[in-house]
């Protein structure tokens, strides 16, 4: 039966008007007595039993393909479901529970609550109220009779408080305010912290304050503009889709927008989210049943008070234009089920208009403007700048010393800071590895754990890593195994690569508790060292505790801390497995490559070049953009080679070259993805059109690395304004001075704006003789500015930062020739701007 069915069987109780602005009885809402009767008590038996027919035929038919309703869902719960059967197919009794049941529905006339206090107990607290107004209610039955009436009893009784809330929007409206004052604070709860990983070697916790550790993002689009703050970047755009690499941070910036609504603690960007309902939406959590409806968004995603949200109250909020949807990691969704997931994307806020949507993925799984039509802007995270390293590394060390009380610690962790510094700067190889806070953080971690030293390349990073966290943790703090269990390293590595491999395997970036027990269980036998230990569930809850590598997101699941670290453990068992064409076969899968990357850094020489080989190989029936992925891929992987044969490179080189003239910005920035290796393939740009020129230019901006300048040295002498622009916007991605010398100082001025995101930047475009037009980017003083600025050349100034209270515009007299200024929309309070001086703001 349909639950609407059920609904309108229950509604038929009530009267259909009534006083909506205050609490009121429920005795005088009964549809069955008083001035407004539709109802005899002759109807009360029709209802009653009306609902236990419907209740017996679906328990009859478990092939319906009808939804559970929330009457039988509630029966089930409460009570066997084989006595529960045999008490609706016997005919006596269902008789006698019809009579029980309606008199049961007689007492709602004499109930002393109003329908506020009524919704407020919940469905079981007010069925023991209803028992209690009708104490004789099944006296004719016996003890399983009456137990299966008391299931009746609290199931209807779920569905009358439903349509209480419903009918009144003074109800409805208190109990989401009640509501929502909890759901905040567990937002709070749930996602104010993270992991840094590492700090806890000696004596701190493993996790932190989001307050303390958070790092400001920055963002960044392909259209030229300088980058900006993440929070400045989102502040009024109600639609975005956010890129980023794995460790970049996009879950990380879920968590702090989540937690800022939730508090009310907005940065001054982000006030126009004050008020807002947060909807943290891990797309891991409903990957393969579909993009949930609103009313089902807290279950889908395990909310462990989901049950307790008012009737529609999901539903209140988006249609009134109240919420902030953060739908996190597009790439957890399998790639046939994206399709899936785009069009509710599509849909949704279509439906709800009014409402905040930011979605985030990983860059290769999805495409170019793949919710443009939907009016989504696309930003994508930027890799951390020289600053945000620097700020990453200090505001780690920070965190560190927070517990610390030894003076000869401390001054030991300060010298650790600025030795780190120095070696990022300096080393170009960890330079191309603190791109992201996830490897900012592990660097900070080997570096204080190996005092002062780092493992070079990608495999020793992470092996340094799992060292780290599986064995020197404990060692260091000198402690004995709270479980009695004590695994050396490379069984726990064993068992953990056992569980990443399941998850690779099944396509799943989190299983279920049983399932992971159960793999254990398979496998442990085999692994001496933890035959010993413990049962299966024991040697679960040691990894789970004891690693620093798993954690349970929701009760009954278990997941790692990080994707990065489940694709490196499932490579390390696809190499030992030697399962190479498992790998080749699934290698057009965007969600494998980190996977095949890191089997390539893992295996030894044969075992590369049959790889290599193998994602070059022509396949039967393959479409031609998974062949092309597969070539791009191998390509990709050459760096990550330890050792492999020349000639085994070159053929990879030879199927590859023609790859990489990309004919769309989507596959200049796929390029850009792939790394370093990408510039010795680029073509010769001295001879292809602008638009080429300026793809090529998005590709080699779009690497990192400081091998990149002698590429784009090529395109410094362009006319176009598409490259110019793409080559200044670049400048914080390089070596500030030897970018300035080679690439800014190169550029023809004409209607270019230059830059600037730092101070170091600023005295470098002065050291060149200044720019008419200049973009300042990063949040620098007047003082700064004055200093800094060429002032008998600056014709044109954008201020593309949050000015915050320093509004007051006159500093501004210091530049006689300025005409033009732009501002953000944020920044339209400005005063004091001299004479002359036209105002622009961006977007108007």
């Amino acid at each position: 039966m349909d639950p609407a069915a059920i609904a309108t069987l229950v509604q038929e109780l009530f009267v259909a008007d009534g006083p909506v602005d205050r609490p009121v009885r429920i005795a005088s809402l009964v549809a069955f007595q008083g001035d407004h009767r539709t109802l005899t008590e002759r109807d009360l038996p029709r209802i009653a039993s009306a609902l236990i027919e419907d209740v017996a035929r679906e328990f009859d038919d478990d092939t319906t393909d009808q939804p559970r309703t929330e009457l039988t869902d509630a029966l089930a719960r409460t009570q066997p479901r084989t006595e529960l059967t045999d008490a609706l197919a016997r005919t006596q009794p269902r008789t006698e529970l019809t009579d029980a049941l309606a008199r049961t529905l007689h007492a709602l006339g004499t109930v002393d609550l109003d329908d506020l206090r009524a919704v407020r107990l919940g469905p079981e607290a007010f069925a023991r109220h209803l028992a209690t107004a009708a104490p004789d209610a099944d006296a004719e039955l016996d003890p399983a009779d009456a137990r299966t009436h008391a299931s009746l009893r609290e199931a209807v009784c779920a569905h009358i408080l439903r349509v209480l809330t419903i009918r009144s929007p003074f109800v409805a409206a208190a109990e989401d305010a009640a509501f929502e004052e909890r759901y905040a604070q567990d937002i709070v709860a749930a996602h104010d912290h993270l992991t840094i990983y590492g700090i806890d070697l000696t004596h701190s916790p493993d996790s932190w304050p989001l307050d303390a550790a958070y790092l400001s993002l920055e963002t960044e689009t392909d259209a030229g503009g300088p980058s900006a703050p993440a929070e400045q970047a989102l502040a009024g755009r109600d639609r975005v889709l956010l890129w980023g690499v794995a460790g970049s941070g996009k879950t990380t910036l879920v968590q702090r927008l989540a937690v800022s609504v939730a508090r009310g603690d907005l940065p001054a960007p982000l006030e126009g989210l004050r008020g807002r309902i947060p909807f943290v939406l891990p797309v891991r959590r409903f990957r393969r049943d579909g993009f949930p409806e609103p009313d089902a968004f807290l279950s889908a995603i395990r909310y462990p008070h989901s049950d307790a949200q008012p009737p529609g109250w999901a539903e209140r909020v988006l249609s009134h234009g109240r919420g902030l949807l953060l739908v996190d990691g597009v790439d957890e969704a399998p790639e046939d089920e994206r399709e899936r997931l785009r069009e509710a994307l599509r849909e949704l806020p279509t439906r709800y208009p009014g409402n905040v949507w930011l979605v985030t993925s990983r860059p290769s799984a999805v495409r170019e403007n793949w919710l443009a039509a939907e009016r989504f802007t696309e930003l994508k995270l930027s890799p951390l700048s020289r600053e945000g390293v620097t700020a990453f590394i200090r505001r780690w060390h920070a965190a560190a010393r927070q517990d610390i009380s030894d003076p000869a610690d401390l001054d030991r962790l300060s010298g650790y800071e600025e030795t780190l510094l120095d070696a990022v700067r300096i080393t170009r190889e960890l330079g191309r590895l603190a791109t992201n806070p996830l490897m900012c953080g592990l660097l900070c971690a080997l570096h204080r754990d190996r005092r002062g030293y780092l493992p070079r390349g990608r495999k020793a990073l992470y092996d340094a890593a799992l060292s780290m966290l599986l064995e020197r943790r404990d060692r260091e703090r000198a402690m004995l195994p709270p479980d009695g269990i004590d695994l050396p390293q490379e069984p726990k590595i064993q068992l953990l690569q056992k569980l990443a491999h399941w998850m690779l395997v099944n396509g799943r970036s989190e299983m279920d508790r049983a399932a992971a027990i159960e793999t254990l269980a398979r496998y442990i036998p085999a692994i001496p060292h933890a035959e010993r230990q413990g049962a299966p569930e024991e040697i679960y809850r040691h990894l789970l505790n004891r690693t620093g590598l798993l954690r349970e997101p929701t009760p009954g699941s278990v997941d790692f801390v990080h994707r990065t670290f489940q694709d490196y453990l499932s490579a390390r068992a696809v190499v030992e497995r030697h399962d190479f064409d498992f790998l080749i076969d699934h290698a057009h899968l965007d969600d494998w490559e980190e996977v095949i990357r890191m089997s390539v850094a893992l295996a030894r020489p044969d075992e590369c070049a049959y790889l290599l080989e193998g994602l070059l190989a022509a396949r039967k029936d393959a479409r031609p953009v998974h062949a092309r992925h597969r070539k791009l891929l191998a390509a990709a992987c050459l760096e990550h080679a330890t050792e492999l044969d020349p000639e085994v490179r070159s053929r990879v080189h030879r199927y590859t070259r023609d790859l990489v003239r990309p004919t769309s910005l989507e596959g200049a920035r796929a390029l850009g993805w792939i790394g370093p290796i990408v510039l010795e393939m680029l073509p010769d740009p001295s001879g292809v059109s602008d638009e080429e020129a300026h793809r090529l230019a998005v590709t080699a901006t779009s690497i990192a690395d400081d091998r990149a300048i002698d590429y784009l040295v090529r395109l410094r002498d362009r006319a176009s304004w598409a490259v110019r622009a793409r080559l200044a916007a670049a400048w914080r991605r390089y070596d500030t001075d030897r970018y300035a010398e080679e690439i800014i100082a190169h550029l023809d001025e004409r209607e270019l704006d230059f830059p600037v995101s730092d101070l170091e930047e600023l005295r470098a475009l002065r050291r060149l003789g200044g720019r008419p037009c200049v973009q300042i980017a990063g949040a620098l003083t007047p003082q700064q500015l004055i200093e800094g600025l060429v002032a008998e050349r600056l014709t044109e100034l954008w201020l593309a930062y949050d000015l915050g209270a320093d509004l007051d515009l006159s500093w501004l007299t210091a530049f006689p020739r300025l005409t033009i200024l732009r501002l953000s929309q944020r920044n339209t309070e400005v005063t004091g701007v001299p004479e002359g001086v036209q105002v622009i703001v961006a977007g108007a």
